[in-house]
């Protein structure tokens, strides 16, 4: 038998213009990161917790001290929440354990697209709705879905990525009415947003609710993220997870950071306001901007490709993210928010791009 590659049962590889390209810039406004790194003085305690650590033995399977403080933090008992590799191994449980082969997963484009994307790993039908021009779910578009597909899963993004807005709540909660399966919303950029689904989550027992430490809480580099639902719920994300999934030093991490719970507000507060000075800049630009609840920016050149807009801002040291490819944001390009210097630099290579 000739000898050859095996190939994959389908094609696994996320969509076209998802991966944002690594190239070297001075300035680096995509990927929706924190530009400011954690405290020095979390550094210092996790330094200190790492060197009295037993590594030759496996991490906390349960993850019970972090867990507890988390459950702490947003009025819960540490039940009602489960831990992973990021939120996207979150994303990963809760399908697994929620949808299969043939299940139907319902998402509304523009939206994350790992959503999407994981649940054709596993084999699930991505049963796609779309956004009304203001990219929201309206309640008669999210009728239509349920009735017509019967989800297991419905996904949720609140604030959208990559449009910044937030979800109706009118909508999550026809949803929690309506759906036969699980709800899940996203809340990966919450903490940058005037409201969240947690006070619902007390009270219904389908909501699952995705959070991460990697944007507010500027720990991209540790990949953690949890996922917050009642005691069944995260029972359900545990069965489903491979034994001793986070790390010994995520876990110390994330425990410790929540002791700088002032300091990742303070983070906050300053995004917020670059953000506003971000979106008033832009606003003067001759680019279409929407209204944005997360710490980046959608916009759209009204006569430049953005695609030639975006190389012409890497030519002076500059990346954003080019989302002109991606569905239902023709020519549209993101931005992150960054810290002044930055939103600076950014604002003075667009005007001089812009012509």
């Amino acid at each position: 038998m000739k000898d050859s590659s095996p190939k994959p049962k389908f094609h696994v590889g996320l969509r076209s213009g998802y991966h944002s390209p690594q190239v070297q810039v001075a300035i680096r406004l995509n990927t929706n990161e924190s530009p400011f790194p954690p405290p020095i003085s979390w550094q210092s305690d996790l330094a200190k917790e790492i060197s009295n650590g037993q590594f030759n033995r496996y991490p906390d399977r349960q993850v019970r001290a972090l867990r507890q403080e988390l459950g702490s933090l947003h009025g819960l008992g540490p039940e009602m929440v489960w831990c992973g590799n990021g939120s996207n191994e979150i994303i990963q449980s809760i399908l697994l354990a929620y949808a299969n082969s043939g299940s139907n997963v319902m998402v509304f484009e523009p939206t994350y697209a790992l959503h999407s994307h994981i649940a054709k790993i596993i084999g699930a039908n991505v049963c796609t709705f779309w956004r009304d021009d203001n990219f929201q779910v309206t309640p008669e578009a999210l009728k239509k879905g349920i009735n017509e597909t019967s989800p297991d899963v419905i996904f949720f993004c609140s604030p959208n990525n990559p449009t910044g807005n937030l979800e109706l709540e009118e909508s999550i909660d026809l949803a929690l009415e309506m759906a036969p399966g699980v709800v899940v919303v996203d809340e990966a950029y919450v903490q940058f947003a005037s409201s969240s689904c947690l006070e619902k989550l007390k009270r219904s027992s389908r909501l699952i609710l995705v959070r991460t430490f990697s944007k507010t809480w500027a720990m991209a580099g540790v990949r953690l993220g949890y996922a917050l639902a009642q005691s069944d719920v995260i029972s359900s994300l545990a069965s489903v997870t491979l034994p001793y999934n986070l790390n010994t030093i995520s876990q110390i991490a994330g425990r410790l950071a929540l002791n700088y719970q002032n300091e990742m507000q303070d983070r906050v507060a300053d995004l917020v306001q670059e953000r506003s000075r971000l979106a008033a800049a832009l606003a003067s630009l001759d680019v279409k901007v929407w209204p944005t609840e997360a710490n980046f920016i959608l916009f759209r050149p009204n006569k430049v490709e953005a695609s030639h807009l975006w190389q012409l801002l890497v030519e002076q040291s500059v990346l954003i993210r080019d989302a002109s490819t991606w569905p239902g944001l023709d020519n549209c390009l993101r931005v992150t928010v960054g810290n002044h210097d930055e939103v600076t630099r950014f604002l003075e290579a667009l005007s001089k791009a812009l012509g």
